[in-house]
């Protein structure tokens, strides 16, 4: 096995159990949901393996999150094909900031801050908005009928994974950045 393909399954378990610690300990997340959500920082180790690994590193990433939040953090599920959605399906997709690793890698080695932000900004933003639709399909097809009398289920599942994804896309993209702005020879990968 090489050196770099052993590189690549430490760091992807060690951030994915990071991952899974930043979303269980209490004082690091916000969750008043009642049927689940949480604005925390688990994500955030997740778009670091994608901006250092790309597509297939985040991806695994995210799986495995999702895999161990099943496994250790109480999840609320309903029926199996709302757990794999809301967890498997939901924390993978996370990792599909890693489309962007060659421009984020470029960008923060030339030390272009802004333009650094900007692809961040957006390969959090398409791993967070994925990982909402997953959110936002499963709240409609299982949870709807929590919806408030005469309130549409659509607009229930939009307004209850929207509470906390938005603030937690918001967060990620601002920490993962300045984790990237201010460390960038610890962050990018070199091999």
């Amino acid at each position: 096995m090489s050196s770099k393909r052993t590189l690549f399954m430490i760091e992807v378990a060690i951030f994915a159990a990071m991952a899974l610690l930043l979303d269980i300990i209490p004082f690091l997340k916000f969750s008043i949901w009642p049927q689940g959500g949480s604005v925390s920082f688990a994500m955030i180790p997740i778009f670091i393996i994608a901006f250092r690994w790309g597509l297939k590193g985040g991806l695994v990433a995210g799986f495995l999150l999702g895999a161990m939040q099943v496994v250790m953090s109480g999840p609320i599920i309903l029926t199996p094909v709302q757990g794999f959605l809301d967890y498997i399906v939901a924390f993978t997709l996370i990792g599909m900031a890693g489309i962007f690793v060659k421009p984020v890698q470029h960008a923060v080695k030339e030390g272009k801050a802004k333009i650094s932000f900007l692809l961040i900004m957006l390969g959090v933003f398409i791993g967070s908005a994925l990982r909402f639709l997953a959110h936002f399909t499963a709240g409609i097809v299982f949870f709807g009928h929590y919806a408030p009398e005469g309130q549409a289920v659509w607009l229930y599942s939009l307004l209850y994974s929207g509470s906390y994804m938005l603030p937690s896309f918001i967060i990620c993209t601002i920490l993962v950045f300045l984790l990237f702005y201010k460390q960038p020879r610890t962050l990018l990968r070199t091999a």
